[in-house]
């Protein structure tokens, strides 16, 4: 939870209590009680009336004023989050003790409750999205089950209020985020079931013009739902749900006597601006996934969602778990320059930034005579001016750059300190075109450009390269065509897979040829596991037959060493070997079959 910040509800002159007791109460227990006169209630219950209204109207003024803190940054915002926290801890506990003289002096009805509760699942899901600490995902999702366990939200279809019925409905929409993101894909299929049959009561009861973008939600997630490539079925052939976070032991361990750079993942951008992609609640599924491989596995999930309805988390995290992270949807070009610079400024010592593009690209209109960081293109940031159903309208001299491209030189001025870069685009080479101007850390993993005709159609449903680099074996089998598989296959060729990564580790830290970058990042697991996934995925695409166009490959700047690396022998075997234990190595070359 965040810092209990000294923030006393009780503090206000005798004037404002006054007021409080002597006009607002009349009318509260008008309204809401039917009494009319203030002698019918004992004075303690009046109190205990005009303390929840206190608390009620000061905790939505602090929650509204949340929109209004900056997204960047770490400072600026906490001490407001704090205050926001102790008043609905003061609000709840309150709620929860006067049930009864509230239910029978203010009326207190229960979708009230509910809508407390659903404002501190908000309050936890932001800040969880402000710490990336996943403690606060777990307590988000603590609050919204214990709405929908208690039924808090049940009598909102009664009334004849649509207003009521639509913040039950958003309580629906962010409940299945945050169960998305904890993995909890059986009670995200209940829940959309049940959001299905909402909003068709919301519309056939009320005719009201947002019915398009209530069905537009309910195809939104069910896209999301349905873009994992692989259905892994235990033996009774239910789908086995699999985590994608680091878990202990997920990575190579360093070994005694290895020199690796000290430095830490410390804060991550992670971009989304792709056309047309499955996207749910401002996070396509490229971001969903980046989002998952930057983060540890939740502890105590179980023991945590067994006991709804308590404000204080069980542990508080001893240290950062993750990298601090932006989810940055379509942001234009100032947004995102915005949140890079107060990143950089605040990145702590011997700390790195990454950037992770999964964008449209951008390509030069021509060739000029002098061709610099800013000649090669790049990817595309938001306009809202320039972009008709999804292309863009060419409305300058075609010899101009494109002012909405974010281009490898704007990335320069960040080179200052260590950078980890990641691109996802169509034209992601032009991320080759660097220069480490200061002799910082520098390493750029871009995506192929070119993909197989069988492999174009599923790009709506997340690029190949971001699965590789979230699940290894998920991206295997994708291009193997493969799209279910037993439990215990899956759990065979992941053991086949740790041996494999086991190897490419060492290749990195024994190479005397591999560019120093590549070493100083090791040392963090998360940056370790990308770049260990990175050359799996280089080694597995050059060995399958349909890879075979220039462009197919991933590439990296500085470059790996390829005869040593993503050439190897010895991980070439391992991939037949792989291919051969799922019954595909026919889509594999066979020029190391003597060897196998």
């Amino acid at each position: 939870m965040p810092s209990t910040y000294t923030f006393s509800i009780y503090s206000h002159r005798c004037g404002v209590r006054a007021f409080i007791h002597d006009a607002s109460f009349k009318i509260i227990a008008a309204a809401m009680t039917g009494v009319g006169a203030e002698d019918d209630i004992p004075l303690c219950e009046r109190k205990t009336v005009t303390d929840f209204c206190y608390l009620l109207d000061k905790s939505k003024q602090l929650f509204n004023g949340l929109r209004d803190l900056p997204q960047y940054g770490h400072k600026q915002w906490q001490s407001y989050f704090g205050r926001t926290f102790d008043v609905y801890t003061k609000l709840w506990k309150f709620q929860q003790q006067h049930r009864q003289v509230l239910d029978n002096r203010y009326g207190l009805k229960r979708w009230q409750i509910g809508e407390v509760a659903s404002k501190i699942g908000q309050l936890y899901y932001h800040y969880y999205l402000r710490t990336s600490e996943t403690s606060y995902l777990n307590e988000a999702f603590s609050f919204y089950s214990a709405i929908r366990q208690r039924s808090y939200y049940h009598q909102v279809n009664k009334e004849d209020r649509p207003e009521l019925v639509v913040k039950k409905l958003r309580y629906y929409a962010r409940y299945i985020v945050v169960c998305l993101l904890l993995n909890k894909m059986d009670l995200v299929k209940v829940l959309v079931k049940e959001l299905s049959e909402e909003i068709e009561d919301y519309t056939t009861r009320f005719n009201t013009e947002d019915q398009l973008e209530w069905n537009l939600v309910l195809q939104e997630v069910a896209a999301f739902v349905e873009a994992d490539p692989l259905m892994i079925l235990n033996d009774d052939n239910v789908v086995a749900v699999i985590s994608n976070r680091l878990q202990e032991g997920g990575v190579p361990p360093l070994e005694q006597g290895m020199v690796v750079g000290q430095l830490t993942l410390a804060d991550a951008l992670i971009v989304g601006n792709c056309n047309n992609q499955v996207k749910f609640s401002e996070l396509t599924i490229d971001m969903f996934r980046m989002l998952q491989a930057l983060e540890r596995e939740p502890v105590n999930l179980a023991t945590q969602s067994s006991k709804p309805g308590t404000l204080e988390p069980n542990e508080k995290p001893a240290k950062r778990e993750n990298p601090h992270k932006y989810l940055l949807y379509k942001p234009t070009f100032s947004q995102l320059y915005t949140f890079l610079s107060a990143s950089f400024k605040e990145l702590p010592a011997n700390s790195v930034l990454l950037v992770y593009l999964s964008a449209t690209g951008v390509f030069p209109a021509g060739r000029s005579e002098c061709e610099g960081p800013y000649d090669f293109g790049g990817v595309l940031t938001n306009t809202n001016r320039d972009v008709v159903n999804g292309e863009m309208v060419q409305k300058r001299n075609q010899a101009q750059k494109e002012m909405h491209c974010l281009h490898p030189g704007d990335l320069f001025p960040f080179t200052r300190k260590p950078l980890f870069i990641i691109v996802d685009s169509s034209n992601s080479t032009a991320y080759k075109n660097f220069s480490n101007l200061f002799g910082q850390p520098l390493v750029c993993l871009l995506s192929p450009t070119v993909y197989p005709k069988s492999m174009q159609d599923q790009c709506q449903r997340g690029s190949l390269f971001t699965l590789f680099l979230y699940n290894p074996l998920m991206g295997f089998l994708s291009v193997c065509g493969l799209s279910s598989m037993r439990y215990g296959l899956w759990e065979k060729a992941q053991e086949l897979l740790r041996k494999f990564f086991h190897d490419i580790g060492q290749m990195i830290m024994s190479s005397r040829v591999i560019d120093q970058a590549y070493l100083q990042f090791y040392g963090d697991e998360f940056l370790r596991l990308l770049m260990i996934r990175f050359v799996f995925c280089c080694t597995t695409l050059r060995l399958h037959k349909h890879f075979q166009e220039a462009g197919s490959f991933p590439e990296s700047y500085p470059p790996l060493p390829k005869q040593e690396m993503v050439e190897s022998s010895l991980l070439q075997k391992h991939v037949l070997e792989l291919a051969a234990m799922l019954d595909v190595q026919n889509l594999f070359s066979d020029g190391m079959l003597d060897n196998y």
